[in-house]
């Protein structure tokens, strides 16, 4: 595995600077091209010295998933510190304000995509291009899929904020269109009561809009068809935390990289 970072990345959209980090596969060399993982909060993915309360080992993650045969490059946008909420909220909420997710994936879309394609070995097409987050990461990914259909083919959300914007995103979720795709869905029972009953109705809600529920065993994995599948977990006495959210990636990228049979 190889890291390169891109430093100082300019967003013309949201008028502000931000690091990049790039986790090449160990067999990049080759030529071969790569599906694409985006994945928010990139600080917190292997630097302990930028990760906000402990790493997601991204790294480790990374070499049982290849010795799979699962093999990726990882795209870890940083966040923008305190415009964060504004910049990961596709709706205002009364009380912490924000709503500019639009702009923050036309910065994804239209600046750093197209870098990344540019530069790296990569497949462009929307199935093999993901979006992954948590908490309010994972809400900016959960709206980029409904968003942007025709780029995102798949999406990682885990433990989102349904609750900010006081739920707007399942109105707009319950009014979109319904792209084919394939969505991991996750929650700790320990985050909360609030957010397992949202979680919960979101997981509702998907299914209503025909995303068919997979096991989270290998042989559903095999036989998952991206169309329309969605892998649903509820990890028991699992918090609201980096280690939590570490401990379940790689059973989500295992879900959200499986290629259909």
């Amino acid at each position: 595995m190889m890291k390169r970072s891109l430093k100082n990345v300019w967003s013309p959209q949201l008028r502000n600077r931000r690091e990049v980090d790039v986790y090449l596969p160990a067999s990049y060399p080759s030529g071969a091209r790569y599906p694409v993982v985006y994945i928010m909060d990139g600080q917190n993915l292997s630097d302990p010295a930028t990760a906000f309360a402990g790493t997601w080992d991204l790294e480790a993650t990374i070499a049982r998933l290849a010795s799979r045969g699962l093999e990726a490059i990882y795209v870890g946008v940083h966040h923008a510190g305190r415009n964060r909420l504004e910049e990961y909220s596709p709706f205002p909420d009364p009380r912490h304000g924000g709503g500019r997710a639009d702009e923050y994936l036309a910065f994804l879309v239209q600046t750093v995509k197209p870098r990344i394609d540019r530069i790296f070995h990569t497949r462009r097409d929307r199935d093999a291009t993901t979006i992954l987050g948590s908490s309010m990461g994972g809400l900016v990914s959960l709206y980029a899929f409904f968003r942007y259909p025709s780029v995102f083919g798949r999406t990682g959300v885990m433990s989102p904020s349904i609750w900010f914007g006081q739920g707007a995103i399942l109105d707009f979720i319950r009014e979109a269109r319904t792209p084919q795709g394939r969505i991991y869905l996750d929650v700790g029972t320990a985050e909360g009561a609030g957010t397992l009953r949202d979680v919960r109705r979101l997981g509702r809600l998907l299914v209503r809009k025909g995303y068919r529920r997979q096991r989270a065993r290998a042989a559903d994995v095999r036989r998952a068809r991206t169309a329309s599948a969605m892998r649903y977990i509820e990890d028991a006495g699992g918090r609201h935390c980096e280690a939590a959210w570490a401990a379940r990636l790689e059973g989500a990228l295992t879900f959200l990289l499986a290629t259909p049979s």
